[in-house]
């Protein structure tokens, strides 16, 4: 399965290490696109040029680490839906060019399901989309999330696991870890 990750999903140090691990995994394929990525680096510049310099060798790390997994985003297929944020369509457009089903956002009201679905894509939740991989496969996706725990802590992190989690806004996934006795 292939999903386009958002800028939004990217930004965010452990829902990106998370996501990818995952991916390393095996559970999905991740996509996303040139604009996607300048996006994560423009949300991280507005913290100043020190995060945006990192975002910038994070994007590189990930450009090489994964070289067929960017997608073009210019195409004409999402145009003449009534998107929320019509600057958003290229996320959609990466998804078709690249044949991914899925768009994993934290900004579901920007891919309203009428467009996707007209598209033969779905929007979802980072916290749904890895909720759903968890049940699929659940040691890969705990091991994901205690290896990203395991090294916030190691940079000098104190959040215990659940915090860390709800700061990832990942709470349906640690309910389900927990109910599971991950």
């Amino acid at each position: 399965m292939k999903a386009v990750l958002d800028a939004c999903v990217l930004y965010p140090t452990v829902l990106r290490e998370i996501l990818i691990l995952v991916a390393d995994a095996g559970l999905y394929t991740p996509i996303w696109s040139d604009r996607i990525l300048a996006e994560w680096r423009h949300a991280a510049s507005r913290l100043g040029p020190d995060q945006q310099a990192i975002a910038g060798a994070e994007i590189a790390l990930l450009r090489e680490r994964y070289p067929a997994n960017l997608a073009p985003d210019g195409g004409q297929a999402a145009a003449g839906f009534d998107w929320p944020d019509p600057a958003d369509r290229h996320v959609a457009e990466a998804a078709l060019a690249s044949g991914a089903e899925l768009i994993v956002t934290a900004n579901l009201r920007d891919f309203p399901r009428r467009a996707t679905a007209t598209l033969g894509l779905r929007a979802v939740h980072p916290d749904e989309f890895l909720t759903g991989l968890f049940h699929q496969s659940p040691d890969a996706v705990a091991r994901a999330v205690q290896a990203t725990h395991d090294r916030a802590q190691a940079l000098g992190g104190t959040a215990t696991l659940r915090e860390l989690m709800g700061r990832a806004r990942l709470s349906r996934l640690a309910k389900a870890m927990g109910r599971a006795g991950v």
